[in-house]
């Protein structure tokens, strides 16, 4: 018997609404994210925090620019995609969704790419399989 290994594809497929970039909050960046960021804009970390980064004691966010992630542009989407941070690369497979059904159905709500033909129950089974292989799951 040939047994199947899911996909991301699977269970999501980027469309590239910008859905998730909306908002008046955004994820703060640890010193890896910080790193491929500076590296992807060919900036000093100065020039960076000073332009696109909220810097509040130890913690580091992306600014807030109309209601949208600094980097998001209607016309582009993610303008730092390849340098994005890990959590913004995770959304919106995140852990919570295996917690609560309630997670589940309101990321599937906001967000087109997440697979509406499957149920919650095959969703979960086939992102802790995804899980299981790669830690920290990309998409």
């Amino acid at each position: 018997m040939n047994e199947h290994i899911p996909r991301l594809s699977d269970i999501f497929s980027c469309t590239r609404c910008g859905y998730c970039c909306q908002g008046e909050t955004t994820v703060s960046l640890n010193a890896e994210d910080q790193q491929r960021m500076i590296a992807k804009l060919e900036l000093s970390r100065e020039q960076v925090a000073e332009k696109y980064w909220r810097i509040t004691d130890n913690v580091v966010q992306m600014k807030i620019v109309d209601h949208h992630c600094i980097f998001y542009h209607n016309d582009e989407g993610c303008t730092v995609h390849e340098g994005r941070p890990w959590r913004c690369g995770q959304w919106p497979l995140h852990p919570s969704i295996l917690a609560d059904e309630n997670n589940f159905l309101t990321i599937r709500e906001s967000c087109p790419g997440i697979n509406q033909e499957i149920s919650y129950q095959q969703f979960c089974a086939i992102l802790k399989q995804l899980l299981e292989h790669n830690q920290q799951l990309r998409c």
